[in-house]
């Protein structure tokens, strides 16, 4: 592994600084500017993706041998409101084994208030407060695609590879392209993924339909949507199952 020099080094900590300060502010501005019920579950369209999510989850899970959660040690990286922690409970996580991390505070505060049992410390993905191979299984949902930064994603996989114990699981959910109203998100296709994690073996499907087409057809029921979802030529996202080696 190559060797940083101070100027190298401090360079490197600068650009963190700097990206962590740009997504504190734009999810500031996003609180203020996205629309009240975008990602409520009385949305029809965010509440038949969630659910298609959910589905594709539990089939990777049951593939990979996992039918519960329970005994495992778990970490939610960019937990937000804790509500993939909660769900966990539903596959039988233990809430003493469960931890989530998220960078803003705001977020913590309200995740703390749903599930105060809950184990949630406020801190950054690229330096995770836990010691080598705390863990058995993690997740991001829709986290990476927040970082601009490149050298800033490798460090949070190389966080996630040193966190996980041999053989652990690694599950990610996130889109893989550009957004041409967003220029804070960058997509992630399936071949990058591949190079973040090198260590790792990969199973994965390409799920969700493109928001925008998820909310035009939402209002006309689940049977329609669903019936999209299908054609996979019209999603958007990844959502893997990485196994580390």
């Amino acid at each position: 592994m190559p060797v940083l020099t101070h100027l190298e080094a401090s360079q490197a900590r600068e650009e963190e600084r700097n990206e962590l300060d740009r997504i504190r502010q734009t999810y500031e501005q996003r609180r203020n500017s996205i629309p009240s019920d975008r990602y409520a579950r009385t949305n029809p369209a965010h509440l038949y993706a969630l659910h298609e999510r959910e589905a594709a989850m539990a089939a990777l899970l049951r593939a990979a041998g996992l039918p519960s959660l329970a005994g495992l040690r778990i970490l939610d990286i960019g937990s937000g409101r804790g509500a993939t922690l909660r769900q966990y409970l539903e596959y039988d996580a233990d809430p003493a084994r469960v931890w989530g991390i998220d960078l803003l505070p705001a977020f913590n505060r309200q995740a703390h208030l749903l599930a105060p049992h809950l184990q949630i410390a406020c801190a950054s993905a690229a330096e995770l407060p836990f010691a080598d191979g705390s863990f058995d299984f993690a997740s991001q949902f829709v986290l990476f695609t927040s970082i601009l930064s490149v050298e800033m994603r490798r460090q949070m996989a190389r966080e996630i590879h040193r966190v996980l114990v041999r053989r652990g699981k690694f599950l990610w959910y996130d889109f893989a392209y550009n957004n041409p109203n967003n220029p804070n998100v960058r997509g992630i296709r399936l071949a990058e993924v591949r190079e973040l994690f090198p260590g790792f073996s990969i199973t994965s499907r390409r799920i969700t339909l493109a928001p925008p087409l998820g909310r035009a057809i939402g209002d006309f029921g689940p049977a329609l949507y669903y019936l999209a979802s299908k054609m996979r030529f019209l999603c958007t996202h990844y959502i893997c199952l990485l196994e580390k080696q």
